[in-house]
């Protein structure tokens, strides 16, 4: 049975971020490469094979009518983009993949960003369906069903907790990295059903279809990285990036990323204007307390009240680690936990940190300068120094 059977089953974001670009850079070329970041119990290369057929498949798909008709009751997506989805098609040609001669994976998607953006999320999920059904045995999913049921009593524990400002509330942001599609399907069902008082929604706009539950998500480093090669001054790419957003969506999908050239650089660009559009920011590298206490900060600098503003946490997190931030931030701001990787795949095996990340944009190099020094990414080390120097960011030893 193949990996992928709906173009639903991908990340909210892909679909806010397609829709700003059809509409505002819609002939921007894009290229995008994978990685993985650490090591693998088995060398990925022998996965080229599984992995073409998975995208052969993929790109024979098309949006369904009951699929469409969904993405047309979210209010913000415009009729005009449901449009475009109605013929669109993933061509075969945009993406590559070949084995490396070290043992690795080269896969590569390269054409319009309107029609390669998309393949990210797939491309993840597909590796790791494939990689993990080489891994797993007979006690793989009882390990992960008893790691889930501890997880839901943890939650539950959380009403014996003294009552803070804002409550604890919990997302499933883990389709990329899922142990299978199978598996995310049972531990977001499961948690709807158990403990829907925590949990509130997935990044997956399938299983929000199908479990009617609230789809979460709003942009990522791409839609960001893209702006660097959008004619506008460097030194204010992020501006345009924000403000593209603002009129794209009118107050809706509120939350900004804050971590493409660091945070410092991106609340120097984050004034009252875009602070008071904007419901909030969500944090993806760097330390969370440290990046929780700027944000409150500059809030309050700006005479903005926290309590009206949320934070979104979505890195590496665990629920241990998302508690402790909910009772260190709930008495002064809104808050919300993306969980990923420990929730859709903690089921005993090593999970793959893989990702697909854009590269280049028209014709140029673009980069993400994390606050977490072994995110950052970039295949153009002059680019990279350039960036730094725009945005005053010293190399750290450890970045490169």
């Amino acid at each position: 049975m193949p990996i992928i059977r709906s173009l639903l089953d991908t990340d909210l974001y892909k679909f806010t971020m397609w829709q700003a670009m059809l509409h505002r850079h819609p002939t921007t070329l894009a290229e995008y490469r994978f990685a993985c970041r650490n090591a693998t119990a088995y060398p990925l290369a022998e996965l080229e094979a599984e992995v073409n057929a998975e995208l052969d498949h993929l790109c024979s798909l098309r949006f369904s009518k009951d699929e469409l008709d969904y993405l047309s009751s979210l209010r913000y997506i415009k009729s005009d983009f449901v449009d475009f989805l109605r013929l669109f098609q993933f061509q075969r040609d945009f993406v590559r993949v070949a084995a490396t001669p070290e043992g690795g994976l080269s896969i590569e998607a390269h054409g319009p960003q309107v029609h390669v953006m998309g393949f990210e999320i797939h491309v993840l999920a597909i590796v790791n369906e494939l990689y993990f059904r080489r891994l797993q045995t007979a006690d793989t999913l009882p390990e992960g069903r008893r790691r889930l049921q501890a997880k839901m009593e943890r939650l539950r524990a959380v009403k014996d907790e003294p009552v803070l400002a804002h409550p604890f509330e919990l997302s499933d942001f883990g389709l990329r990295r899922r142990f299978s599609e199978a598996w995310h399907r049972e531990v977001v069902a499961t948690m709807t059903c158990e403990v829907p008082q925590w949990f509130k929604g997935t990044s997956s706009v399938l299983l929000a279809k199908e479990l009617d539950i609230v789809p979460i998500g709003t942009m990522a480093h791409e839609y960001m990285q893209s702006f660097q090669s959008q004619g506008v001054r460097l030194r204010d790419f992020q501006k345009a990036a924000l403000e593209d957003w603002v009129q794209e969506y009118r107050g809706d999908l509120g939350i900004a990323l804050t971590d493409t050239v660091g945070m410092r650089a991106f609340l120097e660009d984050f004034d009252l204007y875009f602070a008071k559009l904007f419901d909030g920011l969500r944090h993806d590298s760097g330390d969370p307390f440290a990046w929780g206490e700027q944000a409150i900060a500059h809030y309050r600098k700006l005479r903005i009240n926290p309590h009206t503003k949320r934070l979104v946490f979505s890195d590496g997190l665990n629920l241990e680690r998302a508690l402790a931030l909910w009772r260190h931030f709930a008495p002064h701001i809104q808050l919300g936990f993306g969980i990923g990787t420990n929730l859709t795949n903690d089921v005993g095996l090593t999970p793959l940190n893989i990702v697909m990340k854009l590269v280049r944009a028209n014709g140029q190099p673009v980069a993400k300068i994390s606050d977490t020094p072994g995110k950052t990414m970039c295949e153009d080390e002059t680019y990279l120094a350039y960036l730094r120097q725009v945005f005053q960011i010293a190399e750290p030893d450890q970045d490169q």
